[in-house]
């Protein structure tokens, strides 16, 4: 290919290796995304089919573009390449062989409110207090053990020891139960049950593992077990097999990434081989050096060091604030001048922040300002209420099982069906083991049901067999446009006329829009692969660079993009690194890993800020300069008083920090036990502050205002709290 010599030296070696396993250790912004476009461009020249060839990205975005970049090098036969998400491409496996899962090919993907709703139904049923157990706390623990690979009888039997686990072993066994008979996975699924296919049944792996040739694996630091275990199985003879890496940038084990499956590569395949790409084309030397003074403090990593040709660059500017509103302003503020100075665009320029909660102080200042903004990875577009409502309606059109779709849709828009009958109907399908679709059609029967409500949803089914008729004849936008025409949901919310109602009118047409493009670009493509391709979008597969507009997103969210300017927030100890008193060192250095993916993200200029105090938990807190900060390199930042950007110095320690952090100290030794204003952690809800204190011992229950999660009243019993 005369266009390798594109590549660096060492990027060329791993393109043309090709003599067993061998895994690409790729610093930030090495050019991994072009090493790989390279790999399977060159392996299809040598001779290999396109088909033949499963490349695995971490985003769906990240498969799209590579997909195009890689149709620019070899044409129009890059389509034929299985390449996307963990996620996609196994649920394209499981739609091809679901009968031997015995599933339906139509089966519906269960996004994460869908799991909740789902756990919540089922509690609802087995009486369970929402007081001890709450339905997002349940369905986090049901993925974390999903993730695990661990079964609810393996849950019950090893793990489970307070009767708060046991209950949650129920609910697990039911949820299961219930995904399967209404045809649907979650995400969760979309790993385990290809695990259980392939294991089950020798013949399709064999299909499979005939079929891929060669196997490419991006961001393998932030695989799972389960993912793990599908490349074992898959892996043709172990060695057509490249992974592509950098254990620096590992920051998702909350969700069961596993950072070993890297860092013992060289042992799990025989004989592999090692290539590190070093040389940054993204970052200035300053960034770089910044980066690397904090990641080194880190002991489980690969052995690498960044270096870039590009030039020294500016020193980070470290700004502090005296609260929220004080950072928000000094941040709006450094904004113009930025674009003033460097005429540059809005969307040249990045906010990260480590949790949501903080994104409020900041779009306050940007309203305030004049500043356009748009926030990734927020309320996503295809998450917002009524776009959800529409797509459940296709949803049922395509799988009459989905009976979390079907309670969905069932009194909307309002038909006079509530929750009392619902509930009578539910009854009923559980007592005959039939659907609760199929209890549409006998309503009559359910003799608790008044006549009226029987005729309510007499019409509803009838509206729905009209559109599951009407699904193969015509096309998707066709469908959707005629279906929501009738529901006459858009007549409803403009006649609401409210500014919320409007919004939800224009998302509506939006979505009406989307599957019509879609329709007309996949003319092959059938309802059920516009649904699957829906609900595996994450938020940041819509992001756009081209909307001129700040950026804001959470640091998690940024992982693979890049800006010319970046703002990393709330720079705090207990926001960054997150509540960190009782954690342990692997979460430290993974905080860690995570500003380190920050700094790196940042082409030309950082900018980093704290806060003396932060009002949260409902009260004013005094903060204390991350530590991450003290570990940077005094040589790669200046310390800046307020939006006019004067110099502070580099002391290391300034009276404030040390004032507030002996303050903190003595106020933490004082507290013994639970009280109103305690600060507390949960290990499913985060950090939060105790607002009430209900009764004693066994029935002792305390109202918590978590900082993410919202108001919640446990039982102390069982709620396992650490204070802080």
């Amino acid at each position: 290919m005369k266009t390798l010599n594109q590549l660096n030296k060492e990027q060329l070696l791993a393109v043309e290796y090709n003599s067993g396993p061998h895994m690409i250790v790729a610093g930030a912004g090495s050019g991994k995304t072009r090493v790989l476009m390279f790999k399977i461009a060159f392996l299809i020249e040598k001779g290999m089919e396109p088909s033949e060839i499963l490349a695995l990205t971490f985003t769906n975005k990240a498969a799209k573009e590579m997909k195009e970049r890689i149709k620019g090098l070899i044409g129009k036969k890059a389509e034929s390449l299985w390449m996307g998400t963990f996620h996609s491409i196994f649920a394209r496996i499981l739609r091809i062989e679901s009968d031997k899962l015995n599933y339906r090919p139509n089966f519906s993907i269960y996004d994460r409110e869908d799991s909740v709703s789902l756990v919540s139904n089922i509690m609802s049923t087995m009486n369970i207090n929402l007081d001890s157990l709450s339905p997002n706390g349940v369905q986090h623990k049901i993925s974390f053990m999903k993730n695990q690979m661990t079964s609810p009888e393996e849950y019950l039997k090893h793990i489970a020891t307070t009767p708060a686990d046991k209950k949650v072993a129920e609910i697990y066994i039911e949820y299961n139960k219930r995904l399967f008979e209404n045809n649907a996975m979650d995400f969760d699924d979309l790993l385990l049950k290809p695990i259980e296919l392939f294991n089950n049944n020798e013949k399709i792996l064999n299909k499979y593992k005939k079929m891929f040739k060669y196997i490419l694996v991006d961001e393998y630091q932030d695989t799972n077990k389960a993912q793990y275990e599908l490349l074992k199985l898959l892996s043709p003879n172990k060695d057509k097999i490249c992974v592509v890496g950098d254990d620096a940038q590992s920051i998702y084990s909350w969700r069961g990434a596993e950072i070993k499956n890297m860092l013992n590569f060289k042992k799990d395949f025989k004989g592999s081989k090692i290539f590190r790409l070093q040389q940054n084309y993204r970052s200035t030397k300053m960034i770089l050096a910044a980066a690397d003074s904090v990641i080194k403090n880190n002991t489980g990593q690969i052995p690498k060091t960044l270096w870039t040709e590009n030039n020294d660059g500016e020193e980070l500017t470290m700004l502090r604030a005296s609260d929220e509103k004080d950072e928000g302003f000094q941040i709006a503020k450094r904004i113009k001048k930025e674009i003033s100075i460097r005429k540059l665009s809005l969307n040249d320029i990045a906010i990260f922040y480590r949790i949501n909660s903080q994104s409020r102080a900041l779009e306050d200042a940007f309203r305030r300002e004049k500043i356009p903004y748009k926030i990734v990875g927020g309320v996503e577009f295809y998450r917002r209420k009524e776009v959800k409502d529409v797509l459940a309606y296709l949803r049922m059109l395509s799988n009459q099982n989905d009976e979390e779709s079907l309670l969905r849709i069932m009194n909307f828009p309002q038909r006079g069906i509530g929750n009392t009958s619902i509930s009578k109907m539910i009854l009923f399908a559980r007592k005959l083991n039939i659907t609760l679709f199929a209890t549409m059609a006998r309503v009559f029967e359910v003799i608790e049901v008044k006549e009226r409500i029987q005729k309510n949803v007499k019409q509803f089914k009838q509206l729905l067999d009209k559109y599951i008729n009407l699904k193969d004849k015509l096309s998707i936008g066709e469908l959707t446009a005629a279906l929501v025409d009738e529901l006459g949901i858009l007549k409803i919310y403009k006649e609401e006329g409210t500014q919320e109602s409007l919004a939800r009118f224009d998302n509506i047409q939006e979505l009406v829009s989307a599957v019509q493009e879609y329709s007309k670009s996949n003319r092959e493509a059938s309802l059920d692969d516009f649904l699957s391709e829906v609900s595996l979008m994450a938020g940041v597969d819509q992001y756009d660079d081209k909307v001129n507009s700040v950026t804001m997103m959470t640091i998690h969210s940024a992982k693979g993009l890049e800006f010319p300017i970046v703002f990393i927030t709330g720079c705090e100890e207990d926001i960054f690194p997150l509540s960190q008193k009782f954690d342990s060192d692997s979460k430290l250095e993974e905080e860690r890993r995570l500003f380190y993916v920050a700094l790196t993200r940042a082409k030309e200029k950082v900018f980093i800020s704290y806060a003396r105090s932060r009002y949260r938990f409902g009260e004013v807190a005094y903060q204390s300069k991350s530590r991450f900060l003290d570990e940077l390199d005094e040589s790669t930042f200046e310390e800046s008083n307020g939006a006019s950007g004067k110099k502070a110095g580099r002391k290391k320690k300034t009276f404030y920090d040390e004032f507030y952090q002996e303050s903190y100290d003595e106020y933490d030794q004082e507290r013994r036990s639970l009280r109103v204003g305690s600060r507390v952690t949960h290990s499913v809800f985060g950090m939060g502050k105790i607002l009430q204190i209900l009764g004693t011992g066994d029935m002792q229950r305390v109202t918590i205002a978590f900082e993410e999660f919202g108001t919640k009243q446990l039982l102390s019993k069982f709620a396992n709290l650490k204070l802080i």
